[in-house]
């Protein structure tokens, strides 16, 4: 499991501490998360897949979750009226959603979580990643580590591990977990 302390501003895994940003706004519990907020939502947060910008990133030797290549047209929708809502998507479109294909080098690495993705609430919060920081600078919401840290982290994270966002600096947890997580062996032997 990928633990992130919002007080504290790390990532913690695999024996290793990493110093982390955060959304602008800081951290929220996840009910209270909403579009647009700049916050990062506390919880427990499946990790779905990876993806890898071309010529920037690959998949490190050992990887074990499922990942693919970003394309110039990715995107994912983070307007609250699209049925594709939280949902990854193609460029051109008319709805409003992130451009996955940066040259800021922010989204070279992708890791998607599973935060209000099962099913989408529209506006309730999209497109919350783990992914390269830019200076340490705050996110819109996400989570950023430095690129060579985030390479070298992914091969130790296998299948069904989860990121828990947490401000263990202020005892804030992370609060309810889906049921589809919470169901899971994983889950409850790590909270053992």
């Amino acid at each position: 499991m990928i633990r992130v302390d919002t007080g504290a501003l790390t990532l913690e895994a695999a024996g290793r501490r990493i110093a982390c940003a955060i959304g602008r706004s800081g951290a929220c519990p996840a009910a209270d998360k909403r579009e647009g907020d700049g916050m990062t939502p506390l919880g427990l947060w499946a990790i779905r897949t990876v993806l890898f910008r071309p010529g920037r990133a690959a998949p490190p030797a050992g990887l074990a979750l499922p990942w693919r290549w970003t394309r110039a047209d990715d995107g994912w929708s983070d307007d609250p009226a699209d049925p594709a809502y939280n949902r990854p998507v193609r460029h051109p479109r008319a709805a409003s959603a992130e451009h996955l294909w940066r040259e800021d080098g922010l989204y070279d690495v992708i890791v998607t979580l599973g935060h209000n993705d099962a099913p989408p609430v529209p506006g309730l919060g999209s497109a919350i990643f783990l992914h390269c920081w830019n200076e340490a600078k705050p996110t819109e919401g996400c989570v950023a580590i430095e690129k060579a840290a985030l390479l070298d982290l992914l091969p130790l994270i296998g299948r069904g591990e989860s990121v828990e966002i947490a401000d263990r600096t202020h005892n804030r947890r992370a609060g309810p977990v889906s049921a589809s997580i919470a169901a899971t062996p994983e889950y409850r032997a790590q909270r053992q």
